[in-house]
């Protein structure tokens, strides 16, 4: 199965919603969203899935049995993270801990257990289709763990299927990371501004680290015109595969806000949208299996 990966360098450049249409218009029998920080793309894609929720653990967090606390107070002095309250009862603040096992290790009457904590909720529907995606929990610190876990059960849920297309967070941190592991080509879509530039060259420099091959799109190319032209020069002075650009559609936001995607729109965005898909197939189709 070959794995596309949808990336950008930051967020609002319209990633998913070229994922969405990639999904459309390859019939994708196996798609995710890895952007587990605020995944989005299963509200273009509701009436393709039937999601199926468990939870994902995380670190063990400490946990202070108050029937067999002799309030010492040798825990809430020796925890770095400040993660111990004392109040009527002690007791431990979830998201301050960092489930370093400290304070059970020193409690002298072992009031303090570690035990599994609850960091996330994984998502899946393998009906006609196949959706991996995950919501990682406020303050929970497993992203890159998360998303691993997000391609893991994609992976074990379509065994059959020849692409998988995946939606991927914004930026170049853990989720990112995480969600580089095995694909075969990386789609950057960029935006034609200054603080896109730069951010593309960030994506591009973490895909290359990693060894994956990586092309480039603009969406809204036609905003500003100067750095789209910008943009491209770059793509070809770094023999880096350009495959298209989209020009700014309002009916596209009228698609996306409608939970449709903008692949089959008469107009600019949905010619965009497919010039672009076909040159990132080609090109995909190209690099041969692994």
């Amino acid at each position: 199965m070959k794995q596309l990966l949808i990336l950008s360098g930051k967020g609002g450049t319209g990633k998913t919603t070229v994922a969405g249409a990639f999904i459309e218009l390859a019939q994708a029998r196996a798609f995710a969203d890895c952007d587990v920080d605020a995944p989005n793309l299963h509200l273009l894609a509701a009436h393709q899935i039937q999601p199926q929720h468990r939870d994902f653990y995380g670190l063990d967090k400490a946990e202070i049995d108050s029937r067999v606390c002799i309030s010492c107070d040798l825990c809430r002095e020796k925890c770095r993270f400040g993660a111990i309250r004392r109040e009527e009862i002690y007791r431990v603040d979830y998201f301050a801990c960092e489930g370093c096992g400290l304070c059970a290790a020193l409690c002298p009457v072992g009031a303090i257990t570690m035990k599994p904590a609850v960091a996330g909720e994984l998502v899946l529907s393998a009906k006609e289709r196949v959706f991996s995606s995950a919501t990682l929990k406020m303050g929970a610190g497993n992203s890159g763990l998360l998303v691993s876990e997000v391609k893991k059960q994609l992976r074990d849920a379509a065994l059959g299927a020849d692409l998988a297309i995946i939606d991927g967070s914004p930026g170049i941190g853990c989720p990112v990371i995480a969600s580089l592991s095995g694909v075969d080509l990386v789609l950057i879509v960029a935006e034609p501004s200054l603080s896109g530039f730069s951010d593309l060259e960030r994506v591009l420099h973490t895909a290359a680290h990693f060894s994956v091959p990586a092309a480039v799109c603009l969406n809204k190319w036609d905003t500003n015109p100067r750095q789209a032209e910008r943009i491209e020069e770059y793509c070809r002075r770094n023999s880096l595969p350009f495959v298209g650009k989209i020009p700014f559609d309002q009916a596209a936001i009228t698609a996306v806000n409608s939970g449709k995607t903008i692949a089959d729109l008469p107009g600019l965005a949905g010619q965009g949208v497919r010039a672009v898909f076909a040159e990132t197939m080609e090109l995909l189709n190209g690099l041969g299996d692994e």
